[in-house]
């Protein structure tokens, strides 16, 4: 029995063995096939290559298959830094003479004295297919050889729960990438979602699809927080590639020549399940946070004088839909003087979701010395994973002013009251009134009749005709109705186009915050969220409110170029136009509203 064991073993120690000696010195030997499986009227390449040149090659006999054409010889040599590159490669054409698995054995060469076997590996032959491998033309190459994948981290997510989208193209080793555009965009209708713009485009050399090695590059990246439950559909990214494959031609040097051809690919459409969030446990004061997050309400100071001010700061931290939902308002003692908040948002986007914290701050005046508690106020929140909902209540804070005026009757009685004490009377009390007061004249420049007086009593009379030019010049300036309104447009056309016009020549910041201005400028005169629009609702939204068809196009051309200049080269030149001609649309738009 013993003896069966070891015998049994004996194949994979000599495998170990030559494994071992393949990358002796840094020396490679290894065997490359075009396809594991091919139809029986298809041809296998074969590739035996190594990195340093080597004798006496002997291939293998290709059982199964007959040789139509090889060997032939391939070198590439060359020097970088200092350091040479070799490559030496075997090529074969093969002929399948049967269906079946075949295995295409070892073959051997020696190398400094030393010889080297490649691997076998095995592949399958089908029965014919329609169209062979060397009939097929660039077009069909690109067709089998390109792919276009939308990777959805949860299909089943609740309701305003992250999930991310990534765009991945796939393309086989035989092929390459010269250019891609995108052609359409998807809209994340019912969607809350969050761009993070792709800056470089790093190939993977390791991928996978469907099992058979690929490369792969990301191409677009979204977070969405759905805001509607039940089916919701992604719409498709399309994108135009141009793809260059080789052909069965070679140029004098013994390359491959290649064939360009445009491809275009889509991700096809997704579908998310999105659940409702549970009744059962539901806290009342619950409003639509979710994800895994903490709260506290803190102060500035808890110790002060009246009349200086403290800051009082209700912040959530955390992971999850930061930016939609409320915080709770601290009940603040009817005492205090409080002062509308300033809300803060230090949000980083991930492919996991929006993380960081939102706040409030209050700004709090005391006016009265005094003790005044601020309530303890409680947050809710739904934690996906967990599955539950959650409730953290802040501590209380005590606010103790030290100096000031008292509050109530009691302060004010404080503050009037007289001690009485008696009086008494030391020498002589009484003095007679002195009759010549003795008294001197200190000038004689009297004011009264002067030309000083006459010229403040004649500055009035002269200030009459500059009233009436300045009355005129403002009743012109009220009457010019259309200025007045080109005017206030561009006022405000430079108001929510500032923090674009700060990060001109910077493509990705530019057409971000361009964007983002655009759909500002309808949120704040249409009083609607129209970041979750398509650019059709926005049109037929801009119709409704009378907007000439011509402004409308130039809205949303400008929305298009925002989208667009994520996948294509922009000019500082293009991104100077689309900042002047988006100031001219908001104060069209704004004339028309």
């Amino acid at each position: 029995m013993a003896l069966k064991k070891y015998i049994a073993l004996l194949p994979f120690l000599l495998l170990a063995f030559a494994l071992r000696g393949q990358d002796k010195d840094g020396v490679t030997f290894k065997m490359n096939l075009s396809k594991d499986k091919l139809g029986i009227n298809e041809r296998l390449r074969v590739d035996f290559s190594m990195n340093k040149d080597g004798d006496n090659f002997n291939p293998p006999d290709f059982s199964g298959f007959r040789v139509v054409m090889g060997p032939s010889q391939s070198i590439s040599s060359s020097w970088v830094n200092g350091v040479r590159s070799f490559s030496k490669t075997y090529t074969y054409m093969l002929q399948p003479t049967a269906r079946g698995k075949f295995t295409i054995k070892q073959a051997t060469i020696v190398i400094d004295g030393h010889t080297y076997k490649s691997l076998p590996k095995e592949v399958e032959v089908t029965a014919a297919v329609d169209k062979p491998s060397d009939q097929m033309t660039a077009e069909d190459v690109a067709d089998e050889s390109l792919h276009l994948v939308a990777e959805v981290s949860n299909s089943s997510p609740y309701l305003n729960e992250a999930v991310s989208v990534v765009y991945k193209l796939y393309f086989s080793n035989s092929i390459s990438l010269s250019n891609f555009r995108a052609l359409d965009n998807p809209k994340y209708n019912n969607f809350w979602s969050q761009d993070m713009p792709v800056t470089k485009y790093d190939v993977q050399n390791n991928s996978t699809y469907n099992g058979k090695p690929y490369r792969s590059v990301v191409l677009k990246r979204v977070v969405l927080y759905p805001q509607k439950i039940g089916k919701l559909e992604i719409e498709p990214l399309s994108l135009e590639v141009t793809v260059d494959v080789p052909t069965n031609r070679r140029d004098f040097f013994g390359g491959r020549i290649m064939s360009q051809t445009n491809k275009t690919v889509s991700a096809g459409n997704r579908t998310l399940d999105v659940k409702p969030l549970p009744t059962e446990g539901k806290p009342a004061n619950f409003t639509g946070a979710v994800g895994k997050f903490d709260f506290s309400v803190t102060a500035s100071k808890t110790q002060l004088n009246a009349s200086e001010s403290l800051q009082a700061k209700v912040e959530v931290k955390g992971k999850g839909n930061l930016k939609l939902f409320e915080l709770p308002k601290p009940a603040i003692p009817s005492a205090l003087e409080v002062y509308e908040p300033e809300h803060d948002e230090n949000v980083r986007s991930s492919l996991s979701g929006n993380e960081g914290s939102v706040s409030d701050s209050y700004t709090i005046v005391p006016s009265y010395r005094g003790k005044y508690p601020i309530p303890s106020i409680s947050f809710s929140y739904f934690d996906p994973k967990e599955e539950k909902y959650r409730t953290l209540t802040s501590d209380e804070i005590l606010i103790n002013v030290l100096q000031g005026p008292t509050s109530g009757s009691d302060g004010n009685a404080a503050t009037t009251s007289t001690h009485r004490q008696a009086v008494q009377t030391v020498g002589n009390q009484f003095h007679f009134i002195k009759l010549d007061p003795n008294l001197t004249a200190v000038g004689t420049d009297y004011f009264f009749g002067s030309t000083r007086f006459y010229l403040w009593l004649l500055l009035p009379l002269m200030l009459i005709p500059l009233a009436i030019l300045f009355g005129k010049k403002r009743e012109a300036i009220a009457s010019d109705v259309v200025g007045n309104k080109v005017k206030k447009a561009n006022k405000l056309a430079r108001k929510y186009l500032s923090t674009a016009k700060k990060t001109l020549g910077d493509k990705v910041a530019f057409y971000i915050a361009l964007e983002k201005a655009l759909h500002n400028y309808l949120k704040a005169k249409l009083k609607i969220e129209t970041s979750e629009f398509s650019k059709d609702k926005i049109a037929a939204l801009l119709a409704e409110k009378q907007v000439d068809g011509s402004t409308t196009e130039g809205f949303l051309d400008l929305l298009k170029n925002c989208e667009m200049a994520r996948y294509s080269p922009f000019s500082e030149v293009q991104m100077q136009q689309d900042y002047d001609k988006a100031s001219e649309v908001i104060s069209l738009l704004d004339k028309q509203l």
